[in-house]
């Protein structure tokens, strides 16, 4: 059985063994083992024997099954399924001047497109790179994409399939808006959704009861593979993205109560309140710029777990702890500290900073923002408050307006910088498939690394630096006074306060924008609110 030969080694790439003899089996093992090197002349004695059409859906496409096929069974690391794909785009090119036509080639066609606002791609771009190299048409779009464009893309290449991605929960509703207008079109084209915030009962309950089409759940981007196999080829559905059946109605899952059910009525609810603590002088009053900080420093605070699991999914799987951490020491740490090297040499990573301290005070559920005398009102945040449990809201962790004091609130907006998006897209574009997944992914936790960084320097600056852990890595698991809450999460929802935020500090200085669906342009960007009190942490509402 290919799969078991191959599944032993797959999980770390070790040294290929020696190649077969016939050129059918070593073009399969050069896909699976994501090897180009000899690849040409492979190919040029296949094309002997062989047509290029032959060659791609005979041979390397059973290569890229056997590669699914060990992803699929957490036996094979996604950057290595991004290196077999590589070499499969690599012996596509070299067949093309070789074929008469290439329409009509593909098994079939996916549009696919980060929906409107939001700004994220990777996951798009994977589905995109995995159905590509399995002899699929992808139509992609790119990010930000209104649904009319992808209708209109739909009907123009005659699509099988739509996708749709998104990261943030506000893109979930806009899925939940797509299907309503396909629905309203009379569009019944099977799709596919993808994305961190969804979750197999939203799409397969809650949305599949609102589309008329075949919905699926997409966990990663080889569901995308699956379903149109299903949808293309009839092939018996894939668990983790068969069509889901309508069921009930939106909204509601087995055995979820209706949380209103047992609401304590609002004259009843008694909230946490402030609890009186002694106030930090803040260091100034308004907004200030920092450039030219050190990615020296940066890489210090970067959280190589989220990194290698998180953004690499570099995942144990089936392997024993001591193997899984073997393979990231002997493969993924130098893969990190070369590309740290490259982006130190060519400034591929600029972190800048915009931050500033305001008096404030609370009312309720709101956080009011005064000016520098703290006389007038020139900002104010509305915060959502827990409905049970504790009743907490972030208002709570500041001096209510009544209480004679004026406490102080910091707010920060951290950036890498434009050009890593740019280097993504390059590396996408130019087929540098596990490149970009390295780039990209240490971009984005690098941005989180200097809002961690710059995190503390605040705290140094309000004189509550004694309470840091003294590691580095204690500090991800919040081991500080208070904390650091960015809108979209649990605590502070409401993507639309990211525009309150941009009018008191003016990011635009270094770059930032927001789009229409208020996400941080570039996306290697993070926002926060700075909350000082020990009792500040995270939960949700």
């Amino acid at each position: 059985e290919i799969i078991a030969y191959y599944a032993e080694r797959s999980a770390h790439k070790q040294e290929a063994a020696p190649l077969p003899a016939e050129v059918e089996e070593r073009l399969q093992r050069r896909i699976i083992d994501g090897d180009k090197l000899g690849l040409d002349a492979d190919l040029a004695e296949a094309l002997q024997k062989h047509t290029p059409l032959d060659i791609i859906n005979n041979i390397l496409l059973e290569g890229m099954r056997v590669v699914g096929e060990l992803f699929g069974s957490g036996q094979m690391q996604l950057p290595f399924v991004l290196q077999s794909a590589e070499t499969m785009k690599a012996a596509v090119k070299y067949l093309e001047p070789h074929m008469e036509r290439l329409e009509g080639m593909a098994k079939g066609t996916m549009v696919l497109a980060t929906v409107k606002g939001d700004v994220h791609d990777i996951g798009k771009n994977l589905v995109d790179i995995i159905l590509t190299n399995n002899g699929y048409q992808v139509i992609n779009l790119g990010i930000k994409v209104p649904v009319e464009k992808m209708i209109h893309a739909a009907e123009q290449h005659g699509a099988d399939v739509i996708g749709m991605s998104g990261l943030l929960v506000k893109s979930t509703l806009i899925m939940k808006e797509n299907l309503e207008v396909l629905n309203e079109r009379g569009i019944t084209v099977p799709v596919i959704l993808g994305g961190a915030a969804l979750t197999r009962a939203y799409v397969e309950e809650d949305l599949a009861a609102i589309y008329r089409g075949a919905l699926a759940y997409g966990k990663d981007a080889f569901a995308g593979l699956h379903f149109m196999r299903e949808i293309c080829e009839g092939e018996a559905p894939a668990s983790s993205s068969s069509p889901a059946r309508r069921k009930r109605g939106p909204g509601r899952r087995n055995g979820e109560e209706n949380p209103q059910a047992h609401a304590v009525p609002e004259a009843e609810v008694v909230t946490p309140g402030w609890q009186p603590v002694a106030i930090p002088a803040a260091p100034f009053l308004g907004t200030r710029v920092v450039r030219d900080i050190p990615l020296t420093t940066v890489f210090q605070y970067l959280n190589k777990i989220a990194l290698f699991r998180g953004q690499w999914q570099v995942r144990r799987g089936k392997m024993a702890v001591p193997e899984y951490e073997r393979l990231v020491q002997e493969k993924f740490e130098p893969l990190l500290a070369d590309l740290q090297q490259r982006c130190l040499a060519g400034r591929m990573l600029v972190p800048e900073v915009i931050y500033g301290y305001f008096l404030c005070n609370s009312r309720g559920n709101d956080v009011i923002i005064y000016d520098d005398k703290g006389e007038r009102e020139i900002e104010r945040f509305t915060f959502p408050r827990q409905t049970q449990g504790n009743r907490h809201c972030l208002a709570d962790f500041f001096a209510p307006a009544d209480s004679g004091k004026r406490d102080v609130i910091g707010m920060m907006i951290v950036t890498v910088g434009q050009a890593a998006s740019e280097i993504s897209r390059r590396l996408f574009e130019g087929d540098k498939y596990s490149d970009y997944l390295y780039f990209h992914g240490l971009s984005v936790e690098s941005a989180e690394a200097l809002a961690e960084y710059w995190h503390k320097q605040m705290r140094a600056e309000l004189g509550l630096a004694a309470e840091d852990a003294g590691e580095i890595r204690d500090l991800f698991r919040q081991s500080y006074r208070g904390a650091r809450f960015s809108f979209g999460y649990p605590a502070c929802p409401n993507l639309e306060d990211q525009a309150r935020l941009f009018r008191l500090l003016d990011p635009g200085r270094i770059g930032i924008s927001l789009t229409e669906e208020f996400q941080l342009v570039p996306e290697q960007s993070t926002s926060a609110i700075i909350v000082h009190h020990p009792a500040a942490r995270y939960f949700n509402v």
